[in-house]
């Protein structure tokens, strides 16, 4: 192993030996924040560590810094000479970072089943990822009795959400005047929501005020939240050898009826159907290669919003949003094969040329599209 990729796996294990001890206080001050600080910290360090074993760079040319953790992932999850991460890995990785930087630079509060769910995901993870770039045990780095020790064991991601929304609610009544502490509370369940488009950015204020706002609207918190509602807590083993992962659900075998089939007294119409109507406009003209106002006018000639196949409104709380299939990027390409993009920009309507096409462009922009 070279030396600075031995170094720097050892500032990992130790990051990582202190997140766990402190995770383990018999008391609370600071003990989320140091917890998620020094878990973040070895993650970073496991990473560099890992690039340059493999024989990548942690500085870029002329810059006497070290490239960021996010930068890290990057290069762990695409670059193919180095790459040793997968998506949902990412995905742990991302959330820890995300908690990490509310924790350390503004104020975000996290249950005990979430900061344990953090931990021991984070300690299987390490593992994984030493094994499989190091070919090294753990165990071999770290004393016998070093692991998260929890009295509230893993639960399923619908418990968690289920606990966290209630209580967020319940904060968020009138009269509370807690909009402080349930916006703290959203602002975690918002990171790992975030994490899971590649979205590494902190939820704005005006983002969650968005989210208490649909909750408060009794929206389910499987269309608040549509990533979260996808994914699923692994536990195996037990005790000392306890591997905690978070990963997607794998599909589920359902029969689909309509909504007036007797005797079924809950219709499924789609599994979270945010997910299905997945893009805005925008996102469609960028799929496809065109302008929004040319891809617009291609909308408006197949009439794709007349067909729930490619189109649907929701509305959320206050917020309209329209929102397309992935089969309206097939219908819209299968339909400029056949036909001429000039003879449908020639032939839009009048109401969808000059200031009021930038107009719609622009309404579009507003309404999530």
């Amino acid at each position: 192993m070279k030396r600075e990729a031995k170094l720097l796996l050892t500032k990992a294990c130790d990051a990582l030996v202190l997140s766990i001890e402190i995770f383990n206080r018999p008391y609370e001050r600071g003990r989320v924040g140091g917890t998620l600080i020094h878990l973040d910290h070895s993650f970073e360090m496991l990473m560099k560590a890992s690039i340059v074993h493999r024989g990548g760079r942690i500085r870029e040319r002329g810059n006497s810094n070290t490239i960021g953790f996010n930068a890290c992932i990057g290069q762990s999850l695409s670059n193919g000479r180095i790459r040793y991460l997968n998506e949902e890995q990412a995905h742990v990785l991302r959330v820890v970072n995300g908690l990490r930087d509310a924790e350390q630079h503004y104020h975000v509060t996290i249950s005990e089943e979430q900061l344990y769910i953090h931990i021991q995901s984070g300690v299987t993870l390490f593992r994984e990822i030493l094994m499989d770039v190091f070919g090294k045990e753990l165990a071999d780095y770290l004393p016998n009795r070093v692991l998260p020790i929890s009295t509230s064991p893993p639960v399923s991601i619908e418990t968690l959400f289920d606990s966290e929304v209630a209580e967020i609610i319940k904060l968020l009544a009138p009269n509370k005047r807690r909009r402080v502490e349930a916006f703290a509370r959203l602002r975690a369940l918002s990171i790992l929501e975030k994490s899971l488009t590649g979205d590494v950015d902190q939820p704005t204020d005006g983002e969650i005020g968005e989210l208490a706002e649909n909750l408060l609207a009794g929206h389910p918190w499987g269309v608040v939240f549509p990533g979260a509602s996808i994914i699923e807590i692994n536990a195996e083993g037990s005790e000392l050898s306890l591997s905690l992962r978070i990963s997607k659900k794998e599909g589920v075998a359902v029969r689909v009826v309509p909504e007036d089939t007797p005797g079924v007294p809950i219709v499924l119409k789609r599994v979270n159907e945010l997910d299905y109507y997945c893009l805005g406009a925008k996102q469609v003209a960028q799929e496809v290669g065109l302008t929004l106002p040319k891809t617009v006018a291609v909308i408006h000639y197949l009439d794709l919003a007349s067909d729930s196949e490619y189109y649907r409104e929701f509305t959320l709380g206050r917020i309209p949003l329209k929102r397309y299939s992935r089969k309206s990027i097939d219908r819209i390409k299968a339909i400029l094969e056949e036909t001429s993009l000039d003879e449908i920009w020639a032939n839009r309507p009048d109401s969808m040329k000059g200031s009021r096409q930038r107009r719609v462009a622009t309404d579009d922009d507003n309404h999530g599209l």
